[in-house]
């Protein structure tokens, strides 16, 4: 194995999740508060999971998104 290699298509990856997933939620934010269903002031509960099929795995990350 190649440690930077591996190194760098991991840190690509894990940069692509975090600026897309801002992005989608950056989103859906902006549209509940739109639509009224949300105030803009409220905490959500929030729960990424990252799976790598060739390697069994599974993580779960636990969070919490506050908007004001």
């Amino acid at each position: 194995m190649n440690e930077e290699t591996f190194n760098l298509s991991l840190r690509k990856f894990l940069k692509q999740v975090g600026v897309n997933s801002q992005r989608e939620i950056e989103q859906a934010v902006d549209q509940a508060i739109e639509e009224g269903r949300i105030q803009g002031n409220e905490s959500f509960d929030a729960k990424a999971t990252i799976e790598i099929a060739g390697l069994e795995l599974k993580v779960n990350v636990d969070g919490k998104i506050t908007l004001a």
